[in-house]
């Protein structure tokens, strides 16, 4: 499982006949779910976009998580990001989970994060989205689980 993450001060998502979707301070992460991963990615997954310390602290040094300053979490199902890029000029999917896998493991990510955020926003898996975010720094990163 992999996920690209970017601290943000806000953002928002829409997606056709769905209310917006909105977050403040906290996170967004496209996830991409690849073939190989499971129950174990998933927990994983959820540890690090948590966990990770991308915040700054009173000194401005990132070393404060999600979890750490009761931020929000924009979650978006994003197959692209498990694409194979390693060559040529187009991606490769074929590192990709199945849809029907990609979902489920997904919502459970989600599911596993909204017990520790009740602010949870998420995506919809296969839908058309559009998000508007004001990265904060600029600050992202890549996760892998």
């Amino acid at each position: 499982m992999r996920a690209i993450i970017q601290r943000v001060s806000s953002a928002m998502l829409v997606t056709d006949n769905t209310k917006a979707k909105k977050i403040g301070r906290g996170v967004v992460a496209l996830v991409g779910v690849e073939k190989t991963d499971n129950q174990t990615s998933v927990r994983r997954m959820a540890e690090r976009l948590t966990g990770y310390r991308i915040f700054p602290d009173t000194d401005g040094r990132m070393n404060l998580s999600l979890h750490d300053i009761g931020g929000d979490i924009l979650l978006v199902p994003n197959f692209t990001v498990a694409a194979d890029t390693k060559k040529g000029t187009r991606a490769g999917f074929s590192t990709a989970a199945e849809p029907s896998e990609g979902e489920r493991l997904f919502l459970e990510l989600a599911e596993l994060l909204s017990g520790r955020f009740p602010s949870l926003q998420t995506g919809h898996f296969g839908a058309d989205m559009q998000i508007t975010l004001t990265n904060d720094g600029p600050v992202t990163f890549i996760l892998d689980s």
